[in-house]
């Protein structure tokens, strides 16, 4: 996997491999541990308040000497202070997710950052690189957490955006080995973003009864629910079924607003309640089936690009 391209560049990275910022399983030591492989690390904001992102970015410059970034959901109540503290960290990295780039690109380019943005379409794409982002996520609605309420799906995506926009392509969603990541690239992308499989591994803060599950769920183990409040995918669940059988009854926003409680997503993640918590999962799953650290997942990833490539290239035309 000798890749130099315009992400590889633009990171400052080895591999054109970015792992996701996901609540409650991206803390500082994935992070670090990502980058000092050659990937990029990313320390998932979405379930800090500042204080403890402040803690996180100062511990994963201790653990690293390497580039890492921040992802900020910008939808959040707190996401200007979030955005303040990378700033103040000297973070220069900052992914941005759930709401319009241009709010705060301002104050980021103004301290030479760089922004990447999550996005579900090629509208929502344009839209980021007008406002001056120098790449983006495409995120297709296999990937696990919140989704784009189109459901376009990877492979249907990243073509669309690389063809699309002037600005790098980094594809998302479903990919969990070597062989989607030479496929993404075989799309137009230039990177990608890893997120399910980076959760079951040693480094990730996750509990070990949803690292288990990730191991044991396969492709058809997920589901979509929350459409009306803001979709997401997770692993099939007790909780995912009142929420199905809601919505299929015809429950409105505040039902199903109920349903959803309070710090949902840490109940499942983190502390591991698996049938009422939220156990947020991209089809990827089917392709994990043990906890790996994080170097030897770097390991697997390089042995199946090379693997694929070597295929590929004996391929009689």
């Amino acid at each position: 996997m000798k890749i130099s391209n315009r992400v590889t560049n633009l990171l400052g990275i080895e591999f054109p491999i970015v792992q996701a910022g996901m609540v409650w399983v991206s803390g500082w030591r994935l992070a670090s541990a990502v980058s000092n492989c050659g990937g990029l690390g990313i320390i998932g904001a979405g379930s800090m308040k500042p204080e403890l992102l402040k803690e996180h970015i100062q511990k994963c410059k201790a653990a690293t000497d390497k580039p890492f970034g921040v992802n900020i959901p910008l939808l959040r109540g707190d996401a200007e202070d979030l955005i303040k503290t990378a700033v103040n960290e000297n973070v220069k990295i900052v992914f941005s997710s759930a709401g319009h780039p241009g709010k705060f690109i301002k104050i980021l380019k103004e301290n030479n950052v760089k922004v990447i943005h999550v996005v579900p379409s090629v509208k929502h794409g344009l839209k980021a690189e007008e406002v001056g982002c120098d790449a983006v996520v495409g995120e297709g609605v296999e990937a696990g957490g919140h989704n784009g309420a189109d459901e376009i799906t990877t492979f249907c995506l990243i073509p669309r955006l690389a063809d699309s926009l002037r600005i790098p392509v980094i594809a998302a969603g479903g990919i969990a080995d070597g062989r989607g990541i030479y496929a993404a690239l075989s799309l137009g992308a230039e990177g990608v973003q890893i997120g399910s499989r980076f959760a079951a591994t040693i480094e990730s803060s996750a509990h070990d009864n949803y690292k288990i599950r990730l191991c044991e769920a396969k492709e058809n183990d997920t589901t979509l629910i929350l459409k009306k409040i803001g979709m997401a995918r997770l692993i099939k669940n007790e909780f995912s079924k009142n929420v199905s059988d809601a919505e299929s009854s015809g429950a409105d926003v505040d039902k199903l607003k109920s349903l959803l409680g309070q710090k949902r997503e840490r109940l499942g993640i983190f502390e591991g309640e698996e049938k009422d918590g939220m156990l947020e999962a991209g089809q990827g799953i089917g392709l994990i089936n043990e906890i790996l650290s994080v170097p030897d997942l770097f390991k697997k990833f390089i042995n199946e690009f090379d693997e694929t490539a070597k295929r590929i290239s004996e391929i009689t035309v």
